[in-house]
């Protein structure tokens, strides 16, 4: 685990303070990072490696706290964390640095992000790694209602929805606000059309840990996109794909062959 942790500074999108690092080679090709739910940049980017891993490999990192999670303002209406809203706050990151063009790096929600980003914004978006969602982008996830009722219940002993406990104890962990987390949960679930699957032609890589049972399959969104690949991210799950040697190499490969 890299501990270090970088420095954050805020801009103001949509009426909100948005926090973020901007750190690796200063020169080097930006990439964006969108971290996951209930997660930070730091928990999803910095504490598994990645911030360390792109850094040394001469890019420029940069990473951003979602409304509503780490150190950025934390809305109550479910309407604010739409994913397609959540997308402006990405781009307009790249347009307070006054970067034209980045690679876009989302895992889980941020997966999902990234890809609204995409079809708002693909002038903007240079390649997509979108991890920790295959299929479940466009057919969905499960019920996530016991998730949202998990995190404001009133002690994590009261839930008995296995995912919803592991939720809820996630975002204990990184002391999280659980009621905007709840309003982002109930406002961030929103289904990518097969057809707009099919529209992004974005280089894209999909990684998915084989044991995560949340993801649905890499290789079956893959096929609905005219220029994407997908990774099997071998025995692991949704929680710990993120961090692995496996997704890494091959997404340094896979900005190689750019």
């Amino acid at each position: 685990m890299n501990l270090n942790a970088p420095t954050f500074s805020q801009f103001d999108h949509d009426g909100l303070k948005i926090s973020f690092f901007d750190e690796g080679e200063p020169s080097g090709d930006p990439v964006l990072l969108i971290h996951g739910f209930a997660s930070t940049a730091t928990v999803n980017w910095v504490h598994p490696g990645w911030l360390k891993t792109l850094g040394e490999a001469g890019y420029r990192v940069i990473a951003l706290d979602n409304r509503g999670h780490g150190a950025s303002d934390k809305p109550r209406d479910a309407e604010a964390y739409r994913p397609w809203v959540m997308a402006t706050d990405a781009v307009a990151l790249l347009d307070h640095l006054g970067i034209e063009k980045a690679h876009f790096m989302g895992y889980s929600m941020g997966a999902r992000i990234s890809t609204f980003a995409a079809l708002a914004n693909p002038e903007r978006i240079r390649s997509l790694v979108l991890g920790g969602l295959g299929i479940g982008m466009t057919d969905g996830v499960g019920d996530w209602d016991p998730i949202a009722d998990a995190l404001v219940a009133p002690s994590v002993d009261d839930v008995t929805h296995e995912r919803g406990r592991m939720f809820r104890m996630f975002a204990e962990q990184t002391k999280s606000d659980r009621d905007a987390l709840a309003a982002c949960i109930r406002g961030s679930r929103d289904l990518v059309e097969h057809s707009d699957m099919g529209k992004i032609d974005i280089p894209t890589l999909i990684g998915v840990g084989t044991k995560d049972d949340i993801a649905g399959s890499p290789q079956e969104l893959a096929a609905l996109m005219p220029n994407a690949q997908a990774l099997d991210i071998p025995n692991r799950d949704h929680m710990l794909a993120v961090g692995d040697r496996v997704f890494k190499a091959a997404v340094l490969e896979f900005y190689a062959s750019l």
